[in-house]
């Protein structure tokens, strides 16, 4: 069940439009994965809310902005914990878990 629709999602809207412009105001040229069990199902409330940032054209390397999109999270007015991970960072194991169910937030503009 690899890529699932975004309305499968555990997020309220107004959540996930909240979400979006800070993904596309810090970090607009990263692939952006959603996965868990926001995604998988069996979230709560309080769950938190697992992203990975993705390079648009080589998984190697780490997205520019990151950090800044961190701070602006927690800033934020989102009422669940969200976990920022990079593709890159993560065991190829962990990449395998997140492959297996995961929902597209933002697709990834090429820098440059």
């Amino acid at each position: 069940m690899p890529l699932l629709e975004l309305s499968c999602l555990q997020l309220p809207a107004k959540y996930l439009h909240t979400l979006q412009a800070l993904l596309a105001q810090h970090v607009p040229q990263a692939e952006v994965w959603a996965y868990g069990s926001r995604v998988t199902g069996g979230a709560h409330e309080g769950s938190d809310l697992d992203l990975v940032l993705r390079h648009a054209t080589d998984l190697t390397q780490e997205v520019e902005g990151w950090v800044d999109l961190r701070e602006a999270l927690q800033e934020s007015t989102l009422p669940m914990l969200v976990e920022v991970h990079l593709w890159p960072r993560l065991p190829a194991a962990f990449h395998s878990n997140i492959e297996a169910g995961y929902v597209v937030l933002q697709g990834g503009l090429p820098s440059g």
